[in-house]
């Protein structure tokens, strides 16, 4: 009988931050690693130690202990101590899709200068996978995946063939019992044998009898979270090879072990992996804290879709801002791991990881400004340029300030700046406490006085403050404050006034139509409106000619187009955790409101505002010992509808005060014919999914999904804005999107959906999510584009005043590209790097006017030449590296 192999696998899962804030966390990873790396350094039978997959460990513990890094280096480079590919283990469904690829180009460009990275696309603790992870792999050069949570009951072996939606192919080892099937080995052999015949056993049980993948090694993975190695493993292996001859023990890294395995026959599964069959998906993940899923979608549009092709397409090469994205990326990819942007974990680390997002967005948002500001300043003529941000070519709304006064031809007026910004008389006396509010010329963030004039009589003293909206010139104010003075005291009976004048303005909402992708159009004044039909309303009524929205003044909810019921709001109580939705025993559930008020805030013709403003009584939380929900209060929640003249959707921005514990606000669309299914928004996807889910003893069946930007079922499409938990309810006749889920704890046991624990029982506050929050979404109906209204709804166009006088040109476009989705536009070392996708289940032509250049993998390898065009296979990823912008 030949022995069985058995790959022992030393590692370490480390999770930077989760029941312990990230500096004691490290505090722990540097007391460990100190206490290891001698050991492993010292004996030779510790051939092998895997440091969890990912980068930031590593940086994590040289900022304590810098002078450590000769020997890290060491022991990688003699293969001894395995990093990489990743800098953080991430969520893959909460994150988007570059940020995916950025964090595995960040890792595998930090593993290098340590020898080079693991090459194995190791993916141990993840909340499921996204279906385009084998074709991400692939384009890095990885033919391996290693994974747990998700995999389906379909895959009855420890391995299988994994499949993107473009066909892309990994061979994936399943760690059917995680990542820890090999922790804690003691010094007695005769319980290891033990522990290696148990788990054969349960692995031919589990697989419903079949024997997995003979005569495959078996992976011991010897290690789990936190835990330091075991200092006598290479002795215990020693004596259990000796001990007997049915299994052989070999110490190995993971990547000797997949590539080890065979392929011949193996299971095969194609697109992303969310069953919840054999281990905890914990899927509640996605609505536990809606604040921390809208911060990371605001952070990720600052520098993907403004802040990267911005600076790319309108800077010269030279001032390309790398470090400061640098630093906005090395948070976005700390916020990645999976047990920070899943908010799963203490209430001071998910205010480290807001922080995180709200500096990524600053520095995002300012780049995008100044990116914009220098395409201004190359304008030949003064006034408002409207710049587009996406890559298709479109018109919309927008907003604007324009001189004069009265109605704007062509536009709507929402408010007006008269001419006279102040004014008041006082006595001499006086002068001084009015002569010290000129401290500057500045006014306001936009505004400075740059001219005063002085107009004297024998009766009285008036003084005018020009203020216009630049810098013009630089004034003495000393001087001027002194000359006034003069004139007072010579003449102190006189009555004086002072003023701001400035030139009458309004702010006016205005349609412009055409601007091409990545390009900009000075705005003339041109009354595009009058070409679309007009916002109109009749009391509770208003329609844009393609969508007619009613508000029902007794329930506060929409009907579209004849559809009634449309973002009906359901409250109910949730007595789950950080990581999955669980009912109380005795449950009770308000959907409706005892009053409603509406009020129409803006009437048309370009855009149309109605707020909607219902009063409920919510219970006030659970009471754990009786399973129910106890008490009441008054809740007022505020929603206004808006309808723009020319789009097929209505916009919705919900908000309120949220006083009550434990319990999960949902509203409801209905669909006009049942749905069989829906599809959304994923990284690099639009994966289908049906009204089913599979679970198991772990994690019973719940459908509820992420959409990262929409989802479509039947004819309804709604966008939100970030990461939303939608399910299809009463058999695909209702979509319900998660707003609210308030929670009480990190992890409870003995929940409806999930009988055991996923983490420490610990009480939290922050994800009870009390005080404000905040919902935006939109609602469409009817045949769409859902990129297409995504990008209008997400990303509008913008606006920036150019001074005039430049040197280029009032119109214009930086990069055309067409016939694809565009993921990301940056510079790199020799030229200009574009990304993009098909999303269709037909192949596509990716057009690239006048771009010639190299297709490259992810790596920036090049793969083929690219000019002008290229045909992408079906929901194929493509980068193509130009060494300069096409003339």
């Amino acid at each position: 009988m030949v022995a069985r192999r058995v790959n022992v696998v030393p590692h370490t899962h480390w999770d930077r931050e989760w029941y312990s804030p990230y500096q004691k966390f490290r505090m722990r990873l540097v007391d460990m690693l100190d206490a290891f790396l001698p050991m492993l350094d010292a004996d030779p039978s510790f051939s092998h130690f895997l440091l969890d997959g990912q980068m930031a460990v590593v940086d994590d513990y040289l900022e304590v202990r810098p002078e450590a890094a000769p020997t890290l280096q060491r022991l990688a480079r003699e293969g001894r101590l395995a990093m990489g590919p990743w800098y953080t283990l991430p969520d893959e469904f909460l994150v988007s899709g570059e940020t995916v690829i950025r964090n595995l180009q960040t890792g595998l460009a930090r593993a290098t200068e340590f020898g080079g990275a693991m090459d194995v696309g190791y993916l141990p603790d993840m909340f499921g996978h996204i279906s385009q992870m084998p074709q991400i792999f692939r384009l890095f050069g990885f033919e391996h995946a290693v994974v747990w949570r998700g995999v389906p009951n379909a895959v009855d072996r420890t391995a299988f063939m994994w499949s993107s939606p473009d066909g892309s192919t990994v061979r994936a080892e399943y760690l059917w019992r995680g990542y820890g099937n090999g922790a804690r080995i003691t010094k007695e052999p005769k319980e290891l044998i033990e522990r290696l015949i148990a788990y054969e056993t349960l692995t031919h049980a589990a697989m419903d009898g079949r024997n997995p993948v003979v005569p495959a090694p078996m992976l011991w993975m010897n290690g789990s979270d936190h835990l330091s190695p075991s200092p006598w493993l290479g002795e215990v292996v020693a004596e259990v090879n000796d001990a007997q001859s049915d299994f052989e023990l070999v110490i190995t890294t993971l990547a000797d072990h997949v590539k080890s395995g065979p392929t011949k026959d193996l299971p095969k599964w194609k697109g992303e992996l969310r069953s919840g069959g054999r281990a905890n998906l914990l899927m509640g993940v996605t609505s536990n804290r809606t604040d921390v899923r809208i911060a990371a979608a605001h952070a990720e549009r600052a520098l993907e879709r403004r802040a990267e092709p911005f600076s790319a397409l309108f800077l010269p090469a030279d001032k390309w801002p790398e470090r400061l994205l640098h630093l906005a990326w090395k948070e976005m990819l700390r916020n990645a791991a999976h047990d920070s942007i899943c908010a799963c974990s203490h209430d001071e680390v998910v205010d480290a990881v807001l922080v995180r997002f709200q500096e990524a967005r600053q520095i995002g948002e300012g780049l995008a400004f100044q990116a914009l500001r220098a395409l201004a300043a190359q304008c030949p003529s003064a006034g408002a340029v409207i710049v587009n941000p996406s890559a298709r070519t479109r018109g919309g709304l927008v907003e604007l300030e324009v001189p004069g006064e009265g109605p704007a031809p062509g536009a709507q007026v929402i408010s007006e700046r008269p001419s006279v910004r102040g004014e008041v008389t006082f006595s001499a006396d006086k002068l001084g406490r009015a002569l010290q509010t000129l401290r500057s010329q500045r006014i306001d963030d936009e505004t400075y006085i740059n001219g005063i004039d002085i107009d004297e009589s024998d009766a009285a003293l008036s003084i005018t403050l020009q203020a216009r909206p630049y810098l013009r010139e630089w004034l003495e104010l000393d001087k001027i404050k002194a000359d006034i003075a003069e004139r007072v005291r010579a003449r102190p009976e006189r009555p004086i006034t002072m003023r701001i004048a400035q030139r009458p303005t309004r702010r006016v909402v205005c349609r412009v139509e055409d601007v091409p992708g990545f390009g900009w159009q000075h705005w003339a004044g041109d009354p595009a409106a009058a070409t679309l039909l007009p916002v109109t309303r009749d009391g509770n009524t208003m329609s844009n000619g393609l969508l007619t929205l009613v508000v029902d003044s007794e329930r506060g909810t929409l009907a579209l187009n004849g559809v009634t019921g449309f973002d009906l709001l359901v409250d109910s109580g949730d007595q789950g955790d950080t990581y999955n939705y669980s009912p109380p025993d005795h449950d009770i559930v308000v959907d409706a409101p005892f009053s409603v008020s509406v009020d129409v805030v803006e009437e048309g013709p370009l855009r149309g505002r109605i707020d909607v403003v219902r009063a409920y009584e919510w219970p006030l939380r659970i009471d754990d010992t009786k399973r129910a929900r106890v008490g009441n209060t008054q809740v007022q929640i505020r929603t206004q509808y808006e309808l723009r003249a020319g789009e097929r959707m209505v916009r919705v921005h919900t908000t309120f005060e949220n006083p009550c514990r434990d319990h999960r606000v949902r509203a409801f669309m209905p669909l006009a014919t049942p749905a069989s299914g829906s599809r959304a928004d994923c990284a690099f996807a639009v994966p289908e999914r049906g009204l089913r889910s599979e679970g198991g003893a772990h994690e019973r069946e719940l459908p509820t999904h992420p959409a990262k930007r929409f989802v479509q079922a039947g004819d309804l499409t709604v966008v939100v804005d970030g990461t939303t938990e939608y399910e299809l309810i009463d058999g695909g006749k209702t979509l319900a999107l998660t707003l609210l889920r308030a929670t009480a704890m990190l992890s409870r046991i003995e929940m409806t959906y999930r009988p055991q624990p996923a983490g420490p029982p610990d009480f939290l506050r922050g994800s009870q999510m009390l005080g404000p929050v905040e919902a935006r979404y939109a609602i469409a109906v009817g045949d769409v584009d859902p990129f297409a209204i995504a990008d209008d709804f997400l990303l509008p166009l913008e606006v920036v005043v150019a001074p005039g006088d430049g040197d280029g040109h009032d119109s214009g476009q930086a990069l055309s590209v067409d016939g694809v989705e565009v993921s990301a536009v940056v510079r790199v070392p020799g030229g200009i790097e574009v990304r993009v996708w098909n999303p269709s289940d037909d192949p596509a032509t990716a057009t690239i006017t006048d771009g010639v250049g190299w297709v490259v993998d992810l790596r920036g390898r090049p793969v083929r030449p690219f000019e002008n065009e290229t045909t992408l296979r079906p929901w194929e990823i493509l980068t193509v590296r130009m060494p300069h912008l096409p003339a």
